[in-house]
């Protein structure tokens, strides 16, 4: 389970890092979940209207206030991270020629990168580097891997999602993945292995369970299907080499994502997006002065 950050390294408002633990809500016991996600793989995955969409929004939320982060946005739908598009550097709909293109542009960048460390004896980026991680957000895998385009474009997009999972985390790419379709076809375990941190939310089989968290926790005691369908928002949380636990997923209304997008795009851009928001939040203010 991801530690709890000491109360006086919590970063706050503005002076958000990428490299700095992300706030994802509260465990059974009532106390603050944070993980570093720079260097890692977030799988989020259960049936509809379990709480996925809360978990991608609190994360996008703190990509896109961050100083040191370039988000990239996959969501065919449009709606879910819809509002967060112009804070990110790309936004990809329901196009399956710009989600390879865009792909295709992370790999080179990734590759880039690892030249560099290469070149100067390094194993990975940090903070100290001045390089902005890049944050790739995917809203409905299956969307990409099997709806969209031709088979063929499908499979370039697999092989190239899986790559960028497999070696963005040392160039400081991260991803974070979303699917409503917790299956085999969807989620091999070679691909979900590649993924440190996974949340399970409700199931509606011990096998989907299993394919989130791995094989055997629906056996051992830890299964999604166990969720009550009348608290969205609670999953089970894994992280590497760790044991599931449940933790209750932070909670952003309409309107909440709806006002720091807003001041997120402004902060980034000097322009406020073309949806209407109320002004920043008073703590961001307030920090700012």
């Amino acid at each position: 389970m991801p530690t709890v950050a000491p109360a006086d390294r919590i970063p706050v408002g503005p002076n958000l890092s990428m490299f700095d633990p992300v706030f994802l809500g509260l465990d059974e016991y009532g106390a603050p979940v944070y993980t570093p996600l720079a260097y890692r793989r977030l799988l989020i995955a259960g049936e509809p209207d379990g709480g996925k969409s809360s978990l991608i929004n609190t994360v996008t939320a703190h990509i896109a206030l961050c100083r040191d982060a370039r988000p990239v946005l996959f969501d065919g739908k449009l709606v879910e991270l819809g509002p967060w598009e112009d804070c990110a550097d790309e936004f990809v709909g329901a196009d399956m020629g710009h989600a390879i293109t865009t792909l295709r542009r992370l790999q080179t960048v990734m590759n880039n990168r690892y030249a560099w460390l290469l070149a100067h004896g390094r194993r990975k980026l940090t903070r100290t580097d001045g390089v902005k991680a890049i944050a790739s957000i995917f809203d409905e895998i299956a969307l990409y891997a099997t709806v969209l385009g031709t088979k063929a474009q499908q499979e370039e997009f697999i092989t190239l999602f899986r790559d960028l999972v497999a070696r963005g985390r040392a160039a400081a790419m991260p991803v974070i993945a979303a699917t409503q379709r917790p299956s085999i076809d969807i989620i091999p375990k070679s691909l979900r292995d590649l993924f440190g941190y996974r949340a399970a939310f409700r199931c509606t089989s011990s096998g989907s369970s299993d394919i989130i968290l791995g094989d055997g926790w629906s056996s051992a005691g830890f299964c999604a299907t166990t969720i009550k369908p009348t608290t969205p928002g609670v999953c089970y949380l894994i992280a590497e080499g760790g044991v599931p636990a449940l933790m209750k997923v932070a909670y952003l209304t309409d309107d909440d994502i709806t006002t720091l997008a807003d001041y997120a795009a402004w902060s980034r851009t000097g322009h406020h997006t073309t949806h209407p928001a109320p002004p920043a939040p008073a703590s961001a203010d307030a920090l700012a002065a």
